[in-house]
């Protein structure tokens, strides 16, 4: 069972990383001083400037003299409004081909909720048609000399998942554990191959993160808390992708331009929050966070994304002693930097359609999904009255014009006529498939394995449990045909299959019986062995960031586990997760336990281990994040204080280790009252901070009566935990209101919607709800329902202070219900 050891006797004030000082656990752990991770230092948290020259000098290839002079005549018969167009990136989801013939935009990204057509993926032919449908508009030459085509960029962070068919490869978490360069070089070049097939140019990754919190709901697109294995990878990636640099290979056919994300200390901010601070030291941030970087510059990536993250508050879209004097000067990067989603208008007097600032501190393309149109009109007249000078516009369009000419955009011609277009027997080819197998197999961590009950006889009798087992989806995690992923059947993935086939045919070609069960509530007479799969469900960045590391069950629970070991069952899991998670109980109620991350598409490669199907399959994966020993060990790393990990990174047993695992503690370390997690504003009948109850914009506590408003607790499957709104006497607005604005204008482009369930105690009726301003008439019954509306149709969505606001008529009376941002549901209202 899990229990807690009461509350912190210090309270955190937000878990929204708009306090300075993270959060203290006076959970009495010991403190350690062994520095584990090889010439990492101690941080020291000191405001301080960058002091460029303690950076390290990169050494990349000299400027070839005749590609810059080819450049120079080219940017002469450039207009001042092609220029412009260069430095703007919009989303194919806005952005049509009229609007790159016109604009002369410079690139086209697909968001990870965006592709042709009506879902977010999309297969080969439809890539194609859109890829050639850009391409040929951008080289209209209409009232210009000369025309410049577009480059097409992606997220293919664990494979090509936005291409129906594509390998998809195990997650960057996993992936760390196998601790293998040379695989991680050959998967990089199946990416850029199956992306070749689709029409695409350009891939952003690798992400180079050295995640420092688990709690991040993006941690798992890091390869290691450590950052000689991020360093160790960085390069290996570029290479796989674009080609050695001075090699007949580099950017030839089945290649694509890399982009190295997201500088800088992304994977070192406050209590894990996406796009928040990074309160640490230069030395930290240097010696840390840039490790990857290092090698990826140095073996030619095209681009550096620019990090969403701040540095000592700091937004990183605006750092030019980073992007500039660091980056460009002393580790001599010579292609370009581009911004990631509207992440210019996170700096202080920018907006998401005007920021000059961000572009003269050493950023070269504006990453404006949406808003392309207005940054494009604001850039343009910010070079007219010199606030952006000449010089710096000259220099982002040369550095762009330069990685289009070493990809060879300018010879190359349209995408469906590239070599590997439109091939699509290499996606999910044998070949393709068999690495991905390979990359499964590596990267398992086996944790426990009491009395050597692994590797299993196929020819036993051997049931599967866990609704995870037969859902590609959940073994695929986030960035999976969708930003957040999701529950897509198993049909969207042709070329994959699930965990539940693979254990059936191996055990069935040896003999044995098999036999599944998606709940697992009963346990068989006749079984030697259960193998239960569960863990956590699909997230990314935002829907994705936690409060804390404990692994709340949502399938199979530990109760449920030991009902088959005290009916003599050995039990045998398999945990899914993109971080690592306390899973003491878990563990206990297992024989063997198995962290299997995100594998994605081939599950085989665990079954290659589970029963050795070769005498030389073992275990070899080691942990490249350290397993907490309590749920409030978010923050563990050997460079930081009270180090104490459950299990160490390196850790990781095989077959021939002989160790046995004690019971281990189920006191959680879980604090009563906990800080909400961005986008949790009503649960088990409270609000959550920094959201509490407001009455015509003016917080109120609950209970409140007052002025004709009534505000109480109120049943629906326990006591008090909705609450229930009455208005007698007059109108109101009512809301659960921040004390400051929050941003989530990114996540409404992500699909995310507001989720409640409210009931009208009167019987039936409309009642209008949204967020800030924004209302929806909503439909109620004397029944509770759970309404969804989409987040992109509220107004201001980057100064969200209403999160849910409610007009009450005079005489209403309603009762609502855990009120949240949640994923897209396919069953939301319609937007006025």
């Amino acid at each position: 069972m899990r229990t807690n050891i009461g509350k912190w006797s210090v309270l955190c004030a937000s878990a929204l990383a708009l306090a300075v000082t993270a959060c203290k656990d006076n959970s009495g752990l010991e403190t350690q001083t062994k520095d584990e991770i090889k010439n990492t230092p101690v941080a020291v948290n000191t405001p301080g400037t960058i002091n460029p020259k303690s950076w390290p000098a990169v050494s990349t290839p000299p400027l070839d003299r005749s590609v810059e002079k080819r450049i120079t005549d080219m940017m002469s018969k450039m207009t001042l409004e092609q220029k412009v167009g260069q430095v703007v990136q919009g989303d194919s989801n806005s952005l049509s081909p009229e609007d790159v013939r016109k604009y002369k935009l410079g690139s086209v990204l697909s968001g990870g909720n965006s592709a042709p057509g009506d879902l977010p993926y999309a297969d080969t032919e439809a890539w194609l048609a859109a890829a050639d449908a850009y391409y040929e508009a951008s080289l209209d030459t209409e009232g210009v000399e000369i025309a410049i085509p577009i480059i097409w960029g992606i997220d293919a962070v664990h494979g090509h998942a936005n291409l129906t068919g594509a390998t998809v490869f195990p997650h960057n978490v996993g992936l760390g554990a196998a601790n293998d360069p040379d695989m991680i070089r050959r998967i990089a070049e199946v990416t850029a191959l199956e992306l070749n097939v689709s029409g695409h140019d350009w891939t952003f990754a690798p992400t180079l993160a050295v995640p420092q919190n688990d709690r991040w709901g993006r941690g798992y697109e890091g390869f290691s808390e450590d950052p000689e294995i991020v360093k160790s990878y960085g390069g290996e990636i570029v290479i796989g992708l674009q080609g050695k640099v001075g090699a007949d290979d580099f950017m030839g056919d089945g290649k694509v331009m890399s982009t190295a994300k997201h500088f800088l200390g992304d994977g070192g901010t406050i209590n894990g929050v996406d796009q928040g601070n990074a309160d640490i030291s230069e030395a930290e941030l240097r010696d840390v966070h840039l490790a990857g970087y290092i090698t990826a510059i140095e073996d030619g990536t095209q681009s550096v994304m620019a990090s969403f993250s701040s540095w000592q508050g700091q937004p990183m879209h605006g750092q030019k002693e980073l992007l500039t004097d660091v980056l460009k000067g002393q580790m001599d990067f010579k292609g370009f930097v581009i911004g990631d989603w509207n992440g210019h208008a996170l700096i202080p007097g920018c907006t998401n359609v005007d920021c000059p600032e961000s572009l003269n501190a050493g950023l070269d393309m504006y990453m404006a999904p949406d808003t392309w149109k207005g940054i494009y009109e604001s850039t343009l007249k910010h070079v007219k009255s010199g606030k952006i000078p000449m010089e710096r516009l000259d220099d982002a369009v040369r550095r762009i014009l330069r990685v289009k000419i070493n990809s060879g955009i300018f010879e190359k011609p349209k995408p469906s006529e590239r070599a590997f277009a439109g091939q699509t027997e290499l996606l999910g080819s044998a070949e393709h498939r068999a690495l991905a197998r390979e990359a499964v197999r590596k990267s398992q961590v086996l944790l426990k394995n009491n009395d050597n009950t692994l590797p299993l006889a196929p020819g036993s009798k051997v049931h599967v449990i866990g609704a995870g087992a037969n859902d590609i989806s959940k073994f695929s995690g986030g960035w999976t045909l969708d930003w957040q992923g999701g529950t897509y059947p198993n049909s969207e993935f042709p070329n994959g299959e699930t965990f539940v086939a693979a254990v059936k045919r191996e055990v069935e070609a040896a003999g044995g019986t098999f036999s599944y069960d998606a709940v697992g509530d009963k346990v068989p007479s006749d079984i030697d062995v259960v193998i239960a799969v569960f863990g956590e469900d699909p997230y990314a960045e935002f829907m994705g960031d936690r409060d804390n590391v404990d692994f709340v069950p949502n399938d199979l629970n530990p109760q449920r586990l030991m009902e088959y070991k005290k009916a003599g069952v050995p039990v045998v899991s398999i945990f899914l997760s993109g971080r690592p998670l306390w899973t003491n109980p878990e563990m206990n109620a297992s024989d063997a336990f198995v962290a299997s991350w995100l594998p994605g598409t081939e599950p085989a490669g665990i079954t290659d281990l589970l029963f050795q199907t070769k005498p030389e399959y073992d275990f070899t994966g080691r942990l490249s994040f350290s397993w907490p020993k309590n749920a409030m060990q978010d923050q563990l790393n050997a460079i930081h204080p009270n180090y104490d990990p459950l299990f160490k990174v390196g850790y990781g047993l095989s077959y021939k280790s002989s160790k046995n695992i004690g019971k281990l503690s189920e006191e959680s370390g879980l604090p009563e009252n906990m800080v909400a997690p961005k986008g949790v504003f009503f649960e088990k009948g409270q609000t959550l901070e920094p959201w509490r109850f407001a009455v015509d914009g003016s917080h109120v506590n609950m209970p409140y009566n007052s002025n004709g408003v009534k505000i109480g607790g109120f049943d629906r499957l326990a006591q008090e935990d909705s609450f229930r709104v009455t208005a007698n006497g007059g109108n109101a607005m009512v809301s659960i209101m921040s004390g400051y604005t929050l941003d989530f204008e990114r996540e409404a482009n992500g699909k995310v919607e507001l989720s409640f369930l409210i009931k009208n105690l009167k019987g039936a009726g409309n009642v209008m709800i949204g967020s800030n301003s924004t209302r929806i008439s909503v439909p109620t019954t004397n029944e509770w329902q759970e309404v969804r509306i989409p987040l992109a149709c509220m107004d201001n969505l980057n100064y969200i202070r209403h999160a849910f606001a409610v007009d009450m008529k005079d005489g209403m009376d309603i009762g609502v219900s855990d009120v949240k941002f949640a994923q897209e549901s396919g069953k939301a209202l319609n937007c006025p």
